[in-house]
């Protein structure tokens, strides 16, 4: 097992800075091969990469997460921690918040992953106007004390939001964030007050689906379903559009190729170790394609957080340099999260 890099967060929950991705069993990426996809978590294990993202609403995340949890031959213990980490999240409808409510929520999540306990509940709300959220968090720290959550976190809520909550006396361990080298808008404020308030950050898009890699070096604009054939491809191509297009893409490709050169590594590897090593992030959620035959990117992972790499002050002046020419996400979308309400 390699020694891969860990974080501790508030409650003491130690996560990988390299998290595997779940959303890609929600079957918004294909078909998904329930035993396969339990089978294939081992290998990740082994490597190290013990630390696993899902959702409520991510299809079979959290059953195949939970089959695979039941397979371990693994015994509670005061001096043995469980190899396994699952960071799930709770995205309610809107609705009452009453602690009825959000204790029958965890219980489903807790029996979908077969534990006793969650890690990690991220919490997201869709509408900020219905201010239920308050509510919904103020039970979930209450149950948080009542041990059946360590930590207790939110994924797409914004600065303004984030401090509310803090403001209430809500501990907050982590926001789960878009965070690239395409959408860097969590630097523009939102960084600032997690700093202040000891509160970490979880990145996704960092890959923007696989389009920041050498695939699409030198590529034509991919435009049609047939070349954008997943949910996260389609997404994240919308995203470049609005960031500055393809063809200031394929510079930023260009560049970050030849910086990857220098460090005989990836694309993929300088995109995720930039953002890592970003003031406030925690770790990097890389999707997991499990039970998808040569869909891993174990050892890639692996390399973009070995400590071995580091990029030079000269990298990043190269790839700061091309990144000034793009537009400015934080004016096109909003701040963190806000493209799930607009």
């Amino acid at each position: 097992m390699a020694q891969v890099p860990k974080v501790r967060l508030t409650g003491g929950l130690e996560i990988c800075r390299i998290l595997n991705g779940m959303w890609q069993v929600s079957g918004a990426h294909g078909p998904v091969d329930h035993p396969k996809a339990v089978q294939a978590m081992q290998a990740y294990i082994d490597a190290g990469l013990t630390t696993f993202d899902m959702a409520d609403i991510y299809g079979p995340a959290e059953e195949i997460f939970g089959h695979f949890n039941s397979q371990l031959k693994w015994k509670p213990s005061c001096d043995a921690p469980s190899p396994l980490q699952g960071l799930t999240k709770w995205v309610p409808r809107p609705g009452p918040m009453d602690r009825k409510v959000v204790e029958k929520a965890l219980q489903r999540s807790m029996a979908r992953m077969q534990v006793d306990s969650l890690d990690c509940v991220q919490f997201h709300w869709w509408d900020y106007s219905d201010n239920r959220y308050l509510h919904a968090l103020g039970h979930l720290s209450d149950l948080q004390q009542d041990g059946l959550i360590r930590e207790l976190a939110l994924t797409n809520f914004d600065t303004q939001r984030l401090e509310e909550i803090t403001n209430r006396g809500i501990r907050i361990s982590s926001n789960q964030v878009q965070y690239s080298l395409i959408d860097q808008r969590p630097a523009a404020k939102m960084e600032a007050v997690c700093l202040s308030h000891d509160i970490q950050l979880l990145t996704y898009g960092t890959l923007a689906g696989g389009l920041l890699s050498e695939r699409y070096l030198g590529k034509a604009e991919p435009t049609s379903r047939v070349e954008l054939n997943t949910a996260s491809l389609s997404k994240y191509k919308k995203v470049i559009d609005g960031w500055g297009g393809w063809g200031l893409f394929q510079e930023l490709l260009v560049v970050l190729d030849s910086v990857a050169q220098g460090h005989s590594c990836s694309i993929a590897n300088v995109a995720t170790r930039y953002i890592l090593d970003r003031p406030a992030v925690a770790g990097v959620i890389v999707g997991c394609r499990l039970g998808i035959a040569g869909a891993e990117h174990i050892k890639d992972s692996l390399h973009s957080c070995s400590p071995e790499l580091e990029l030079t002050a000269q990298d990043l002046r190269t790839i700061d340099g091309l990144l000034q020419r793009s537009r400015d996400l934080m004016s096109l979308i909003g701040d963190c999260g806000d493209e799930y309400r607009n």
